[in-house]
């Protein structure tokens, strides 16, 4: 990898509107490229031995102190400890920690008629796809997403800043499980109202 783009040829794909998961072992790193750009990735991670451990945003600001991620800035479970930490942005560096994963009822109240794909059904069938399952969905390192937050207080949904080939990556901090979704919001625009594949990969 360069400075600003990510070498795909060892890439998985994690596909338009869907989720993938894989196993990190601690001191491994993930890269997670935008592949074509303004594509939002919601971004868990749990603990490979008890999923009631997971990436938890409020505990991570709690931590940080901050509301996006920097380079150096470890993300923590809800138990308090460390499970990723930031060691590259190639983007502008706007991402967010704190939207909800898009949900069947979330694509309801925007007017959509019948089944819509969401994340949060991403996290599921991904976790179900090795073997695991959580009780609850928590909220997502929603890397990519632009939420701009106004000085009085109020949020927007905007584009997301990343170009085509940007990436970040994240060093595990214990054994886990992180699992991916290429966001499938249309109704705002949040990925630019165009869906579109990512790709991650591990060392």
């Amino acid at each position: 990898m360069n400075a600003a783009t990510a070498d795909l040829t060892r890439a998985r794909l994690i596909p338009a509107r869907n989720g993938v998961a894989a196993r990190l072992k601690a001191g491994e790193t993930v890269t997670v490229v935008n592949t074509h750009g303004k594509q939002v990735v919601d971004t868990w991670a749990f603990n490979a031995g008890d999923t009631g451990e997971f990436m938890s945003m409020e505990h991570s600001r709690a931590s940080m102190l901050r509301l996006i991620p920097r380079v150096g800035d470890t993300l923590t479970t809800n138990r308090r400890r460390p499970i990723l930490t930031f060691v590259a942005d190639t983007t502008p560096g706007i991402h967010d920690t704190l939207i909800a994963a898009c949900d069947i009822h979330r694509y309801r109240q925007l007017g959509a008629a019948g089944h819509h794909d969401n994340c949060t059904q991403n996290l599921a069938h991904a976790l179900e796809a090795v073997g695991l399952s959580a009780a609850v969905t928590p909220a997502p390192l929603n890397l990519f997403m632009n939420v701009p937050v106004t000085d009085n207080g109020e949020l927007d949904f905007k584009s997301p800043v990343s170009e085509a080939g940007q990436y970040v990556a994240l060093r595990a901090e214990m054994d886990l499980v992180i699992v991916f979704s290429a966001c499938p919001q249309d109704m705002v625009p949040v990925n630019d109202m165009r869906p579109t594949d990512a790709h991650f990969l591990i060392a």
